[in-house]
């Protein structure tokens, strides 16, 4: 039995789905705002959301980003054709999926079918914040253990902190005095120089070509980043 949580401010299209879901392997929680549908999420064990973008109180998008700070459920959005704009943000801040109104009812089924199906054989359950991925680098914090296309890599532990800081933004700039005040922890006294060197070691030990970097960039003029995949946390 699977519990599905489907929140739109529109309760005609609430009663559709719920109509389009009449399955006996699933029970529905409904809700009208994001707020609600935080309550319920809080409150219920839910295997999957299928929540709308425009809402009062709580649009969907701000729900999504506080439902992905501790919980990994499945969320699909629904959106009109003409908010394309919000779903991209909503695929980019960690919803599953997104379906265009007017619904088909085959679709319907068959998404929520799918996400179920793949959330079941990942495994559900909280989210573990301490094992980073981004392309074939695995950083695992709990073990302190990095690898790289599965093979084990031995760093010091500023490349290490160095490497979990980045893994953890992937995409994000991080000048130099940032990396340095946050993996060092003491007054800034020349970080560039000191940040570039273990940046260097790291690309050696990383990188099948440091001198033509795929995971560790360099922004020219602001600080280096993460590239080659996006970082995500595993059970």
């Amino acid at each position: 039995m699977y519990n599905i949580l489907i929140c739109d401010d529109d309760r005609d299209i609430v009663n559709a789905l719920k109509i389009y879901l009449s399955d006996s392997a699933y029970t529905i929680f409904d809700a009208y705002t994001g707020k609600e549908a935080l309550g319920i999420i809080d409150r219920e064990d839910i295997h999957l959301v299928l929540m709308d973008i425009m809402m009062p109180e709580l649009d969907g998008i701000s729900a999504l980003v506080k439902i992905r700070q501790n919980k990994n459920v499945p969320v699909i959005l629904l959106s009109a054709k003409s908010e394309d704009t919000d779903k991209v943000l909503g695929l980019n801040v960690g919803a599953d999926d997104y379906i265009t109104k007017p619904f088909n009812p085959v679709e319907v089924a068959a998404r929520v079918r799918s996400q179920l199906r793949r959330y079941m054989q990942l495994g559900s359950g909280e989210i573990r914040t301490d094992r980073y991925v981004v392309g074939g680098i695995e950083l695992d914090d709990r073990a302190k253990t990095v690898t790289v296309d599965g093979e084990a890599v031995s760093l010091t532990p500023k490349e290490y902190e160095i490497l979990k800081l980045l893994m953890s933004s992937p995409e994000k700039v991080f000048p130099p005095k940032e990396i340095y005040e946050q993996v060092w922890r003491e007054p800034v006294l020349g970080s560039e120089n000191t940040v570039a060197v273990h940046i260097r070691h790291l690309r050696e030990k990383l990188e099948i070509n440091p001198a033509e970097p795929r995971y560790l960039k360099v922004v020219f003029g602001q600080g280096y980043k993460m590239e080659g995949g996006k970082s995500r946390e595993r059970r």
